[in-house]
């Protein structure tokens, strides 16, 4: 909620006017502040806050009625976390004033509908839950609070919509009864009965096609990944067998019980569902995040079991308070420590669980993953004799798990994992971990500490990783990274065109002009030409290495060096790559140039600088997207098809594309609104403005032009991706048929997920393009084990 700023608008001197004004505001700001900060630490007890407040809300009512509802209808939808504690107060005012509890109902209902209609499903959930909660409290009857869960079901039986549709409603009802079922049932038995059979029938025939997906790990031991619906029914079936009884839910009203037990309720207005519009974004289908179990907490208080419905509370709770104050990582890393009954459950257990469920999260958690990283260095501070142990045993059990874990999951634990290590100077108790160097290289394990010694490099410097690693960890350290410039040593001097290098690099010290440069690049001889082939020049790869290995090789002390270079040089690396070959031989050379290459040890990769190269020379338009991808999936990166800064490319390569591709359509939208608002003003005046029309309408299609391009672009960006996937996976299909040998090997699920990974963090272009793909790939004639990708992903949305 913002707060209303008064004006330093110009009174004119009138100082008794402005003190007229601003009276009405300074007190509307304390009611806010009074009404969001109720419920924090404070030295009187809730109970007498809440009380006394209602009583300052209650004098207030004749003069800032609707600035109260504005602002507690805002409470209920952005602070869930303290939903009790307004759901109690609004009891307490409407067992005062009747007229105003029934003003609040009818401003919540329309805040309902109005949240559902601007699909803010999260936030109508909410709203939801708070309307079930002033049940407990008497202000709404229960019998209309089923009429309204019966509704919700009745979507269930609706034809021709999505499944996800469905499983939101359903989703609203069953999570709310841990709040009222107790109340519901005791009111509305036969009813309830009869709701929660049509939920288990629904339960029963809906399709999972999409959970293989959305899972972190593929076993199901130690602990089962349950799709979400199913995990919250197990739960509420529990709860209903324990009579409704449940320890974790705060309930303030309780105190009050003999005040709000007076009181008039009110009932809900008949609320029908909105009907489904193309247009409707219904949240994506979950699987539960489970890492511990109540052995994994040695010490303290148990931990409630999977199906327990105080896992779902406790757990919802801790997700709200990250979801309220995710941009402050010091009060939200306070505001989980201080959950209330906190001494009665293993919290730090509770907390790394739920922070990593959602940084795991598919297809994409719900706040950027740095986020995360933050969130837990705070919290070990704050608590750095316990917190930091609970961390360093989760992150012994992922690596213990890494076999059967998503790759897409793996990405993030490394890049969390590395970023989290450098705030504690790299310490980690690597001796644990020996077990990866008696493994195979393309294991998940040494594949995994391999990665993270390479993005702990990035964080600081070669020399300091190889002394907090023991020496027996030296294979899988990344060397140290040298350009590779072959034109260098007097050696070498039979290479073709290490004469034009020299003369090349001489001329770029000597500050020659671009023509100069081209000239010089003339005598270089194309070794796909015949001596005897008159036919014009041709696409030239030796031209290309040899330009561009001596200007990085000049470049190469810095980025900015690099990005200077390519700059200054960017008209003739254009000419050099007028084609398609051109682009594809230029990377390849980048490649090659960031290779450090001794005969007595492997080979390493500079990864980071061949990232932000290939990220330059795309902005640079020297080479586009489409062009990246065919490289990535070429035969000469085959070797290096697993590693993770490959498929770091790749998406930013994909991200760029899109953002372009908005870029336009943004600029296209503006036209014509700016087209739409000159024509209004036209009608209302005599003025001459065909001129001016004209230009935008001329400007607008250009635009769509450019749109149409961009679009083409990005399709067959994405055509080119997953035809190279289906090309890649089938051939390796049919080599293990032949051969008669177990497909799934560590290669193939890798490729396989990074296949899933494309189709979840790219979901909402991909889903334009679906009829393309189901047309010219993703055909009935497809190998079963790639399609039934595809097919995941379609269900996501279904």
């Amino acid at each position: 909620m913002s707060r209303r700023r008064h004006s330093d608008g110009d009174d004119g001197g009138q100082s008794h006017k402005r003190r007229r004004t601003s009276e009405p505001i300074e007190i509307e700001d304390r009611l806010e502040s009074l009404i969001c900060r109720v419920g924090e630490k404070s030295t009187s007890s809730l109970e007498s806050n809440l009380e006394g407040l209602a009583g300052v809300l209650e004098a207030d009512l004749p003069n800032y009625k609707n600035k109260i509802l504005r602002i507690l209808c805002a409470v209920a939808r952005l602070l869930p976390e303290k939903l009790t504690v307004y759901t109690t107060l609004v009891g307490l005012l409407n067992a005062r004033n009747y007229n105003f509890g029934g003003e609040f109902v009818e401003a919540m209902i329309r805040q309902l509908k109005e949240t559902l209609k601007a699909n803010l499903y999260t936030e109508a959930l909410y709203l939801v839950r708070f309307l079930c909660d002033l049940v407990n409290c008497h202000v709404i009857a229960a019998p209309s609070m089923v009429a309204m869960f019966e509704n919700f079901v009745s979507v269930t039986q609706e034809e021709d919509v999505p499944q996800v549709r469905s499983d939101w409603f359903v989703y609203v009802v069953l999570s709310s009864l841990p709040w009222v079922g107790k109340e519901l049932y005791e009111k509305k038995d036969v009813e309830m009965d009869r709701l929660l059979n049509q939920i288990d029938g629904y339960l029963k025939r809906r399709l999972k096609t999409h959970v293989p997906m959305l899972q972190v790990w593929t076993a199901e031991k130690p602990h089962p990944q349950e799709e979400y619906l199913d995990c919250l029914w197990a739960q509420i079936q529990k709860l209903k067998k324990d009579r409704w009884q449940e320890r974790h839910i705060l309930r303030p009203y309780i105190a009050f019980d003999s005040v709000l037990c007076e009181a008039l309720q009110h009932n809900l207005p008949p609320f029908t569902p909105p009907a489904h519009m193309p247009d409707c974004q219904y949240p994506m289908p979950r699987v539960i995040f489970r890492m511990f179990d109540y052995t994994d907490a040695p010490e303290g208080p148990v931990m409630p079991g999977s199906h327990s419905v105080e896992r779902f509370v406790i757990e919802d709770n801790l997700h709200n308070i990250i979801k309220s104050h995710w941009k402050e990582r010091k009060t939200c890393a306070a505001q989980l420590l201080s959950y209330p009954g906190k001494n009665k459950i293993p919290l730090n257990y509770h907390i790394v669980e739920v922070i990593f469920g959602e940084l795991f999260q598919l297809p994409c958690p719900p706040h950027i993953d740095v986020m995360y990283t933050t969130l837990l260095i705070e919290l070990c501070k704050l608590q750095p004799g316990s917190l930091p142990q609970v961390l360093a045993q989760a992150t012994e059990m992922m690596y213990m798990r890494l076999d059967t874990m998503n790759t897409t999951c793996i990405d993030r634990l490394l890049n969390w994992f590395s970023h989290h290590l450098s705030n504690f100077q790299f310490r980690w108790s690597w001796d644990d971990w020996t077990d990866c160097l008696a493994l195979d290289a393309d294991k998940p394990k040494p594949k995994f500490v391999k990665e993270v010694l390479e993005k702990c490099m990035r964080l600081s410097y070669h020399q300091r990783i190889v002394d907090i690693v023991p020496p027996t960890f030296s294979a899988l350290i990344p060397a140290d990274p040298i350009f590779f410039y072959k034109y260098q040593d007097e050696a070498n001097s039979a290479l073709p065109g290490y004469a034009v290098a020299i003369t090349v690099g001489n001329a770029i010290k000597n500050r020659a002009s671009n023509e100069e440069i081209l000239t010089v690049l003339k005598d270089v001889p194309n070794p796909n030409q015949e001596d005897d082939d008159d036919e014009g020049e041709g696409f030239n790869p030796l031209k290309i290495e040899v330009f561009l290995q001596t200007l990085l090789h000049l470049a190469a002390k810095s980025f900015s060096h690099s990005f200077s270079a390519l700059a200054k040089f960017h008209e003739i690396l254009k000419v050099l790559t007028d084609c398609d070959e051109g682009k594809l031989h230029i990377l390849r050379v980048v490649y090659e140039v960031c290779l450090w290459c001794n005969c007595t040890v492997d080979l390493s990769l500079s990864v980071q600088m061949i990232s932000v190269l290939v990220d330059k020379l795309i902005r640079t338009q020297i080479v586009d997207c489409a062009a990246v991808a065919n490289w990535l999936f070429s035969p000469n990166m085959a070797h290096e098809f697993t590693r993770f800064y490959v498929w770091e490319i790749l998406h930013s390569t994909i991200r760029k594309m899109n953002k372009h591709v908005q870029k336009i359509q943004k600029e296209l939208e503006e036209a014509k609104d700016k087209l739409e608002r000159q024509q209004h003003k036209k009608v209302g005046s005599r003025s001459n403005s065909e001129d001016e029309d004209g230009q935008l309408e001329e400007q607008i299609e250009r635009l769509q032009e450019k749109v149409e391009s961009a679009q083409s672009e990005q399709k067959n960006l994405f055509l080119v991706i997953f035809q190279r996937f289906i090309m890649m996976l089938t051939e390796h299909l049919v080599r293990c048929e032949t051969g008669s040998v177990d497909f799934s090997t560590p290669w193939y699920k890798n490729c396989i997920e990074r296949l899933q990974q494309i189709f979840l963090m790219h979901h909402v272009t991909i889903q334009q393009y679906m009829g393309t793909l189901e047309n010219l790939l993703f055909t009935a004639e497809l190998d079963h084990h790639i399609l039934a990708v595809y097919q995941q992903f379609c269900a996501l949305q279904l």
